[in-house]
């Protein structure tokens, strides 16, 4: 027979025999009643019994005690009152339930009385009976204070006091009308404190609501050195911590809520707690709320080995000026067990001490580390470049080696193949509101551009490709502290290819390319845009995502003369601009056709800067050529048909990439309305109307077509003949 049943039997049998001293209690005090006996008198209980609420510890202070710990039940499953192994003794010598919660939340004996007299009410259908007989009333069925102070040994007048554990913990339900005396007023047990008398410990339902279970899988592997690092230094300062005074608040800082919550389950799981976690928007903002559920938590804590794990990682700490940062202060100042508080920024006062911590990802050496004991048949060079682009947990990489063998292993693509997919998946970042997905189609073969830009636009890509080997393998990274964004600046007219010569980049790296969302991210309230930005660098940032700021110069604009507060505010937007795009991860392009425009601190943080100049005649034919030809598809039947095309007439038309390639669309559609083939005539045409939508002087020779004259053959020795083509 196991502890845990040994120690339920043990608790059913002294219940049992409780609540039969209990009713013989009544009864004679019934029998007394009926002879008119004296009531005895009312004297206070030993100074020495009485225990301020206050001062009941929580399992974890208990555990971490010096101190012989108060006995308890073994340790059993969660539907047992006693959680500690630390407070394991043997069945026989163990105390029951409402013994144990006496001790732990300070109650004296005769209080101890009162609450199970007001539990015996639910487990025995004849003290309804007995307390109605007791009180010579019956419509009095129930206990009340004025009889518990009449049938117990060593009554107080203080258990009506709402500082005692009574009322302040909640264990008893008080039924009062407005005219009714406090002493005689109904009286209930908590069904929470009901259910631990009886042997079954769980949470209080009435924070169910609220709490999330916390199950991270700890694993057997462990954790990367970093992260246990930080688990020891959690568990340290807690095991440092006087066992007499409040825990210490565990203040989590950093940007990855996953990295954060994986090292509070590990440091639970050393501490033998459960985690609970209960988002900051869902604590109740009425103070009276707020109280309750501070103080039912603070007594869960006492009965089971729990934690809360505070999820304020989405809040942004206003002094006085937010409801929910108010809350969350409120409640850490009633709090007098642990909890684990989550927030990007450190938290202004948390009125008592507290241990703070940054949590991030494993370092990229440790992220390699486990992709090449993950994914030991990829490449040799496959964990580096995983490790310099992604930005991963130790147990996201495991799982996404194990899908891609799987796959691979099925003939779904080469093994580094499906590994790269599952990565950007796994990190395609959730920042609908804020940007757009581009589709990538363009290759370096389609873009036109002199020699030197090309060779810029290579480089770019090949450093965003080496960033491992240059920063972790070459010591680059232990020398720096900031500048590990790749920024260029894509600078030039209106379609002149810096749209499209990001999409080259992205398809290049296969990289996850967004366009930035002006309109979304800049908002007219002080602080919001920052905001917006700071969620969207996040969000970017594990998997390396490429940023797209078109139109730059509307957000990464000069600095001005500070006259009012609207220039302060809008300077600090360029500031945090300038900080952000310097620490960010990935690589992040500024295009702008007014380069002036742009703050010159911008300048020299860019890594590249990059002019798209307008092209020239050779250049224009050539993208004539890659707007117009046939290409080559894998179906063989997405062909453009064509006339006789003159691509040195069309390449007199000054015109930029962009404009041909509306201009090819336009004639394209005429040509389908028309049944034809794409003709001179009407590319002409075409652009003759782009030439109007750009405002340029129309000359109408410039855009009327003759086509040369054809030649006839003739007999050798005879003049040809030109006729109409």
């Amino acid at each position: 027979m196991s502890d845990a049943t040994t120690w339920q039997e043990s608790n059913d049998r002294q219940l049992a025999a409780a609540l039969a001293g209990l009713r013989q209690r009544l009864e004679r005090f019934i029998q007394r009643a009926d002879a008119k006996s004296p009531v005895p008198s009312l004297k206070p209980p030993p100074r020495a019994a009485e225990t301020p609420p206050g001062t009941p510890r929580s399992v974890l202070q208990r555990l971490l005690s010096k101190s012989p710990p108060p006995p308890s039940a073994p340790p059993q499953a969660e539907d047992s009152p006693t959680p500690s192994g630390a407070e394991t003794k043997t069945a026989a010598a163990l105390p029951s339930a409402l013994t144990m919660l006496a001790q732990r939340l300070g109650l004296s004996p005769f209080e101890q009385d009162l609450l199970l007299l007001c539990v015996a009410m639910e487990l025995d259908t004849r003290i309804a009976g007995l307390c109605a007989r007791a009180q010579d009333d019956p419509q009095k069925p129930y206990p009340t204070f004025a009889l518990a102070l009449a049938l117990f040994d060593q009554p107080s007048w203080d258990v009506l006091s709402p500082e005692r554990p009574h009322r302040y913990w909640r264990l008893l339900e008080i039924h009062q009308p407005a005219t009714q005396p406090l002493t005689t007023s109904p009286l209930r047990a908590d069904e929470r404190i009901v259910n631990y008398i009886k042997g079954l410990n769980y949470l209080d339902d009435r924070l169910s609501p609220l709490l999330i279970p916390l199950d991270v899988p700890t694993g057997d592997a462990g954790l990367p050195p970093s992260q246990q690092a930080a688990v020891d230094f959690i568990v340290d300062g807690l095991k440092k911590a006087p066992a007499d005074h409040r825990l210490p608040i565990i203040h989590l800082l950093g940007a990855d809520p996953a990295s954060k919550q994986l090292v509070v389950a590990h440091a639970a799981a050393a501490l033998g707690l459960r985690l609970y976690r209960v988002p900051a928007n869902l604590l109740p903002t009425a103070p009276g709320d707020l109280e309750t559920l501070a103080r039912l938590w603070q007594r869960e804590s006492i009965l089971m080995p729990i934690a809360l794990y505070l999820d304020a990682h989405d809040t942004e700490p206003s002094a006085g000026t937010d409801a929910t940062t108010n809350s969350v202060s409120r409640f850490l100042a009633r709090s007098n067990d642990l909890v684990f508080l989550d927030s990007r920024v450190p938290w202004p006062d948390l009125g008592q001490p507290a241990i703070t911590r940054e949590i991030n990802k494993p370092t990229p050496v440790e992220q390699r580390e486990a992709w090449a004991t993950a994914a030991k048949s990829a490449p040799v060079e496959l964990p580096g470049q995983l490790a310099a682009q992604f930005n991963l947990g130790v147990d996201t990489i495991r799982q996404i080696a194990a899908e891609s063998q799987n796959l691979a292993t099925n003939g779904s693509g080469t093994l580094p193949q499906q590994i790269w997919r599952q990565c950007l998946e796994s990190t395609r970042p959730q920042m609908d509101s804020l940007a757009q997905q581009l589709d990538p189609k363009a290759d370096w073969n389609d873009i036109v551009l002199p020699a030197q830009e090309m060779n810029l636009l290579k480089q770019i890509a090949n450093q965003v490709r080496q960033r491992h080997t240059v920063y972790d393998e070459w010591g680059f990274r232990r020398k720096m502290n900031r500048g590990f964004s790749i920024s260029a600046l894509f600078a030039g007219d209106s379609g002149t290819g810096k749209t499209m010569a990001a999409e080259v980049i992205a398809n290049d790296l296969q990289l996850n390319l967004y366009r930035i969302d002006l309109s979304a991210v800049i908002n007219k309230y002080i602080g919001e845009t920052e905001k917006n930005l700071r969620r969207l660098f996040d969000a970017a940032e594990d998997g390396g995502a490429i940023l797209f700021f078109d139109e730059a110069d509307a957000l990464f604009g000069k600095r001005s003369e500070v006259k009012d507060s609207h220039d302060r505010y809008a300077n600090i937007e360029i500031n945090y601009l300038l900080q952000r795009i310097e620490s960010y991860r990935g690589l992040a392009i500024l295009a702008t056709n007014m380069k002036n425009a742009l703050d010159t601190a911008f300048l020299r943080r860019l890594r590249f800067i990059v002019d798209f100049p307008y092209p020239a005649v050779a250049d224009r034919r050539r993208l004539w050529e890659r707007a117009l030809l046939q290409q080559e598809t894998a179906d063989q039947r997405a062909t453009l048909p064509l006339g006789k095309l003159d691509y040195d007439r069309l390449a007199r038309l000054n015109l930029t990439g962009g404009h041909i390639h509306s201009v090819a669309l336009n004639a394209a559609f005429l040509a389908a309305h028309a049944g034809t083939s794409v003709t001179m005539p009407l590319i002409l045409n075409a652009a003759r109307t782009e030439f109007r939508k750009l405002g340029r002087p129309i000359s109408e020779t410039d855009f009327a077509w003759v086509a040369p004259p054809a030649v006839v053959s003739t007999p050798a020795g005879t003049t040809p003949v030109p006729v109409a083509a």
